[in-house]
């Protein structure tokens, strides 16, 4: 295998974990994770500069020849920058700006915005930053925004006038055990 062998503290059996070099299931790589990526990168241009060839980091290092073939032409290209983490990709952040006026049309309330009660849900308010900002947030992304920016979930403090507590009981009593899906 040349002289590429184990590079600078690479243990036998590859970098991290036992199964060699992969992205953990669902994605993403924390940031201890991506430093790790980036200093096998960084293993493998001792192996440039020693003229081995990419099959031969490539199985000294256990990644894919073509992961090399890429390193190889980035270090060529940029140097050492060009191997060097982007970081996390992190999440779409709105401008002071534009949470000062998030914060503003929410106080408009929904009806403003074309829906047909004054309840705010968190995929309305996600709707609502996509059309405004055309910026994409998932639910969840949507609260934490909202609970960084000290918006909290409210309960109604007291019940509808309209409610009819002896029909909302009959109606649990005869006809949910009807309409209920039976379990599996």
């Amino acid at each position: 295998m040349g002289d590429v062998g184990l590079f600078a503290g690479q243990r036998a059996g590859g970098f991290g974990s036992p199964g060699g070099v992969r992205y953990p299931q669902g994605g993403g790589l924390t940031d201890a994770e991506r430093a790790g990526r980036e200093r096998l990168r960084l293993q493998a241009v001792t192996g440039f500069e020693a003229g081995n060839k990419n099959r031969e980091i490539a199985a000294a290092l256990r990644v894919s020849e073509r992961s090399v073939e890429r390193w190889r032409r980035q270090w060529r290209e940029e140097g050492l920058a060009g191997l060097a983490s982007k970081g996390s990709p992190g999440r779409p952040r709105l401008s002071d700006a534009q949470i000062a006026r998030l914060e503003r049309e929410l106080e408009r309330g929904p009806l403003a915005h074309g829906w047909a009660d004054q309840r705010w849900t968190l995929a309305r308010v996600k709707t609502m930053i996509g059309r405004l900002f055309h910026v994409s947030y998932t639910v969840e992304g949507t609260w934490r925004l909202l609970r960084r920016h000290g918006w909290s979930w409210q309960q109604p403090a007291r019940r509808a006038i309209e409610r009819d507590d002896d029909a909302v009981e009959l109606w649990k009593r005869e006809v949910w055990p009807r309409v209920r899906a039976p379990r599996r």
